[in-house]
């Protein structure tokens, strides 16, 4: 979907979050089992969460998420 090396370009930022030890470990797995990285998904919901709830608010599409080409498939 994105030219090879862009994304890694794009990664300017990063964020750090507490969670309980069970729900990190029980996330991995789920990671794990998806055979995805867990900053994949995290960044997957992200731009989903933003993208709904920036139309919930009645201001479009995030000039961010336009960027970065994310489509709604739900």
């Amino acid at each position: 979907m994105y030219p090879l090396g862009t994304l890694n370009s794009m990664k300017d930022a990063g964020l750090r979050i507490r969670v309980q030890r069970e729900l990190r470990d029980q996330f991995l797995e789920a990671c794990r089992a998806q055979d995805k990285p867990a900053a994949q998904v995290l960044r997957e919901f992200m731009r989903a969460y933003v993208q709904t709830h920036s139309a919930e608010a009645g201001q479009g599409e995030p000039t961010a998420v336009k960027r970065l080409g994310v489509k709604d498939e739900g």
